[in-house]
């Protein structure tokens, strides 16, 4: 059975191209960079190219604002960390309610440890409560940390509009945005849409390149303390001798990003066949983010219901790779913290899946989606109790659910 892998936001495959550059460094190339003979300095000019390479990719910036982390998670959290640690005398966050744990927990963290954390809400199409945000916002703010977009619903924030409301606060209150969905994806240019944008993460499994390996952008002169000591390298922000062949394979597949931009209007093409055929063809289902600005490679859907591992389970029989919408998947019952914040009917909080697509995504791989899925969600509502198959409808309808629908 071949696999057909719909699971992008969480992991892409690593692009060719990225491994092929990566494997001289794994093998005859293994020297450290930091060291002074002459081996060693052709990997230290490697590391010298990828960093400039990355910076290109975010606008051309100066590549002595890029450090090179294990991680997006990591990069968020010596964006957070780092920025209380560097400015103790302001302890106000700004967040929201839908970002990646990887953010939402270090400010719950912050929070335990005496700064105080404003969680913005959201609208039913995962949209930023703008009026909230400004009301967040006070001159004594520390940081603003705001996703580019969601991992869950591919729903995208006003980045730009955002970081002008906060600087238009308070110069000095620092803007960080976790960027790992949308690096690769869409245009993340810190010179010119993003320039009052302070500290920005991603990582790059999630734009083909391997897993461990991240970056965290920090502009020139934004104060910011270590979280890993210990060693010289990254300009001391972060300790410790740099993966070389995984930072030359993000290099390679961020060169690959900005070279084939017109790859993302073919994948926003097959999201958009994949969602009207599914829609025609399933009742009461429910595009989680429609009508926001969204991924183009994300789809996220809320089938009334029934159970996102029910629908996992049947998809595998398939060998379809894809992701619920619920935090079952991580072995607890509570939903998704995201679809709770955009208050989705409680019938479909459950049930929702995402599909997640990416360059190397086929027509033909579409197609077999849109034949089988209907068929999956049919069956598992026959075993339902919370589905009426005579009606053809939710065994209880409200007006909440008729108005999502």
């Amino acid at each position: 059975m071949n696999t057909i892998y719909l699971d992008n936001n969480a992991t892409t495959p690593v692009a060719p191209e990225a491994a092929e550059a990566m494997r001289p460094f794994l093998t005859d190339l293994y020297f450290n960079p930091s060291s002074m003979y002459e081996q060693a300095r052709g990997v230290a000019h490697a590391l010298t190219t990828a960093r400039s390479t990355v910076a290109a990719c975010l606008g051309g910036v100066d590549p002595d604002e890029i450090v090179f982390t294990g991680s997006a998670t990591e990069s968020n959290n010596t964006a957070i960390f780092g920025a209380i640690r560097a400015n103790r005398q302001r302890r106000h966050i700004v967040t929201t309610a839908v970002e990646h744990p990887s953010v939402l927990e270090v400010c719950k963290e912050a929070r335990r440890e005496g700064c105080e954390v404003s969680f913005v809400g959201v609208n039913r199409q995962g949209e930023i409560n703008l009026t909230e945000f400004i009301r967040a916002l006070r001159p004594d703010t520390l940081l603003v940390s705001v996703m580019h977009a969601n991992n869950e619903t591919g729903v995208i924030f006003p980045v730009d509009e955002l970081a002008r409301l906060t600087k238009e606060t308070g110069p000095s209150i620092l803007f960080h945005t976790d960027a790992t969905q949308t690096v690769g994806k869409l245009d993340v240019n810190l010179r010119e849409t993003f320039r009052q944008v302070d500290l920005l993460s991603f990582s790059g499994h999630k734009l083909h390149a391997p897993k461990g390996v991240g970056v965290l952008y920090q502009r020139r002169g934004t104060a910011c303390r270590p979280l890993m000591c210990g060693g010289h390298q990254e300009r001391g922000l972060r300790a410790g001798t740099e993966n070389v062949g995984h930072i030359v394979a993000l290099s390679a597949a961020c060169r690959l990003a900005m070279d084939a931009k017109d790859a993302e209007v073919r994948v926003a093409a097959l999201r958009d066949r994949l969602q009207t055929a599914l829609c025609d063809r399933i009742p009461w289902l429910e595009v989680n983010g429609a009508g926001a600005q969204r991924l183009p490679n994300t789809l996220n859907l809320a089938c009334h219901s029934i159970e996102g591992e029910g629908i996992l389970y049947q998809l595998n029989e398939y060998g379809i790779c894809a992701s619920s919408g619920s935090a079952c998947t991580s072995g607890s019952l509570d939903p998704s913290h995201v679809l709770k914040a955009m208050n989705v009917p409680f019938t479909a909080v459950h049930g929702s899946v995402r599909f997640s697509l990416s360059r190397y995504t086929t027509d033909a791989e579409v197609d077999t989606l849109i034949d089988v899925f209907p068929g999956i969600v049919e069956r598992l509502r026959r075993m339902s109790p919370y589905w009426n198959a005579a009606a053809g409808k939710p065994e209880v309808v409200t007006p909440e659910h008729v108005k999502a629908v």
